[in-house]
């Protein structure tokens, strides 16, 4: 995937992380009373770490057939970010603040680009079996 996470800083700060464990979206709570709800499939396409970021511009690796995984923990990263288990192993990569509010309120646009590059790839996703 073309596309690379780096967060501009807004100094905006999480007050409440709830995970849904029935329809796998964790809600985002900031200190400026912005509401995110993200699907765990949508983090784990999204993840920051050098698995699928890659070291360098160019080197992303899409994610796919995510569709139904889920969040099984949540740990604190100091007090700037925090990091995800995934139900598919996966757990690596940090979350900081910034880059949750801009996976927020930058959703619409990086879903449907994660959707196009499926396409042009010939994948096709499977409807989540949570929804």
């Amino acid at each position: 995937m073309s596309m690379r996470l780096f967060a501009e800083p807004t100094g905006k700060v999480p007050v409440e992380l709830k995970l849904h464990q029935a329809s796998a979206i964790l809600e985002v709570k900031f200190d400026d009373d912005t509401i995110f709800h993200l699907p765990c499939e949508y983090l784990r396409v999204f993840t920051p770490s050098a698995e699928a970021q890659g070291h360098a511009p160019g080197q992303e690796i899409l994610q796919t057939g995510k569709e139904n995984v889920t969040i099984s923990n949540i740990k604190p990263v100091g007090n700037y970010a925090v990091a995800f288990q995934f139900s598919d192993g996966h757990e690596s990569g940090i979350y900081s603040w910034d880059l949750l509010y801009k996976l927020g309120n930058e959703y619409d646009s990086l879903w449907q680009h994660y959707l196009n590059e499926l396409k042009a790839q010939g994948i096709e996703r499977q409807a989540p079996s949570n929804t």
